[in-house]
């Protein structure tokens, strides 16, 4: 892996960063006028969002060419995630592809885990 990974985690980490702090200050009303849960919404999706980011970016800061499909399928599983629950906080929208979006990326978060820890018991250097 190359340090694009781990350039591409960071900016991910610092707009986890920035959307927590905006759910908690500068959206806050807008949110509670949105859904009662709007704000409950968009908390988990800053949560999960930062810490897949920081996962990303320790995947990256490896070097390891062994963890490529785990940070792919965990990014996937970050945007659809995080992205439909940003989404739903933001237009209260319980659309069927947005309420489907949020457990398929969580499955994908949880299946990056999974090629996680398979590439770890693989030798350094293995694809």
């Amino acid at each position: 892996m190359s340090g694009n990974f781990a350039r591409m985690a960071a900016v991910l980490a610092a707009l986890g960063v920035v959307a927590g702090a905006m759910g908690a200050h500068a959206l806050e009303d807008r949110l509670a006028a949105v859904d009662p849960k709007a704000l409950e919404w968009w908390a988990t999706a800053s949560h999960h969002h930062l810490i897949g980011a920081l996962t990303l970016f320790a995947a990256g800061l490896s070097g390891n060419g062994k963890f490529v499909k785990g940070w792919w399928t965990m990014l996937a599983g970050i945007v659809l995630f995080s992205g439909s629950l940003y989404l739903m906080a933001l237009t209260g929208s319980k659309a069927k592809v947005v309420v489907l979006s949020t457990p398929l990326g969580g499955t994908m978060i949880i299946v990056g885990w999974i090629l996680f820890a398979v590439a770890c018991g693989r030798k350094t250097g293995s694809g």
